[in-house]
């Protein structure tokens, strides 16, 4: 099959539609569902994403895209009991394959972004990851193939309407990419990222212990930050993205952004919200709200008079700025990653407060003097990788 014709563009007005090949067949197969002109970019991207993934760690990856960007990425390291809890996977009584930890931990580091994703997975899709995939709000999902189990339950999702894309995974495409802006023609090549042992060997710190892991993290970080619209940061831990910032001007910004995605992702696993008692029925999606309510600060809109009870079977206490602050001082050795230079010291600033160890960044700016100092200030290990990773 050459082209596949598409029911319209980004927008219903934007018609005619179709994605195609000049030159040999699509690389895919569409085995249930309609997929989108989105859906196919954000499938197109989270592939690259989680294949690369897979290449760098030797691990089973997904991802969770939205908007062709990232909303989450992770390969698949064991969930503790409590990611399994603040996933919403807990009940399951199942055998977590590393595919199912990877898409769970893809899926629940920020569920609020998640809701409506379209997910790319590295491996075939199993059965212990369709049943993760089956409850949550999805557009579809994209992967080399699926167990015979799996796939049923996938086409069933949606009353059959469930985009489900198979991929060949030894399409190689061309070494220059195309695009069309205002009837102008584009054309680079493609950007080629290999991470090795010695990608991160340029430490320019005065801490220069820099463990396995976050080897293992920082390369989580680059290759998300290569699928996500720039500017972007992307702060990892244990082999998950947990804060990604997308599409700012502001590097700083930026940094915040994905920072305070990181503060929630641990806040969901503080005792207050753990202990939040749930009235019988209430929806997942209206349950992340309710806590990303909680956490933030507009507490109020759900602990306020009367409104607590619609959620709540018990009313909780408000979840303090100094509680907080308190618990969020407590998540340490986390990475960060930048797709261009840190041009301050403030992004280290505020990558401290969010427990960030290790930084990984190209460097270049006229003040990489300020940016190391801060890094030396707080102990940091920061490695200067020399390449830019903006995705436009």
């Amino acid at each position: 099959m050459k082209e596949l014709e598409l029911k319209y563009g980004c927008n219903p007005n934007q018609k005619p539609s179709r994605i195609y090949m000049e030159e040999g067949d699509l690389p895919i197969e569409v085995l249930s569902g309609k997929p989108g002109y989105i859906n196919f970019l954000d499938a197109f991207n989270g592939w690259q994403l989680v294949s690369e993934l897979k290449k760098a760690t030797g691990l089973a990856a997904a991802t969770s895209f939205k908007h062709v960007s990232p909303a989450g990425a992770a390969v698949g390291l064991p969930l503790s009991d409590v990611e399994r809890k603040i996933y919403w996977c807990d009940d399951l009584d199942m055998e977590f394959t590393p595919l199912a930890n990877a898409y769970a931990r893809a899926r629940g580091a920020d569920r609020m972004s998640s809701f409506g994703d379209f997910i790319s997975l590295s491996d075939v899709c199993d059965v212990a990851t369709a049943k993760l995939i089956k409850r949550e709000v999805s557009d579809g999902v994209i992967a080399p193939g699926y167990e015979p189990e799996a796939l049923e339950i996938l086409k069933a999702k949606k009353n059959g309407n469930y985009a489900v894309i198979k991929i060949d995974p030894n399409y190689v495409p061309k070494q220059l990419e195309r695009k069309e802006v205002f009837g102008i023609t584009f054309e680079q090549g493609r950007n080629e990222l290999v991470i090795n042992d010695d990608f991160f060997a340029n430490i320019v710190t005065e801490n220069k212990d820099l463990p396995e892991q976050a080897k293992i993290d920082l390369a989580i970080a680059m290759i998300t930050l290569k699928y996500t619209q720039s500017n972007s940061v992307c702060y990892v831990k244990d082999g998950q993205a947990i804060g990604i910032g997308a599409g700012q001007q502001s590097r700083i910004h930026c940094t915040r952004l994905a920072g305070q995605k990181a503060d929630n992702w641990w806040l969901r696993q503080s005792p207050k919200v753990l202990g939040l008692d749930f009235v019988d029925g209430i929806k997942r999606a209206d349950r992340d709200n309710a806590i990303d309510l909680y956490i933030g600060d507009e507490f109020e809109d759900v602990i306020g008079d009367d409104v607590w009870a619609k959620t709540f079977k018990t009313r909780p206490s408000e979840f303090t700025k100094a509680e907080k602050r308190a618990w969020l001082d407590k998540l340490t050795g986390v990475s960060v990653g930048s797709d261009a230079f840190f041009p301050f010291g403030d992004n280290i600033e505020r990558a401290h407060k969010s427990g960030v160890q290790y930084v990984a960044q190209p460097g270049g700016s006229v003040r990489d003097d300020n940016v190391i100092e801060t890094c030396n200030k707080y102990g940091m290990v920061m490695s200067f990788t020399g390449l830019r990773l903006f995705h436009h």
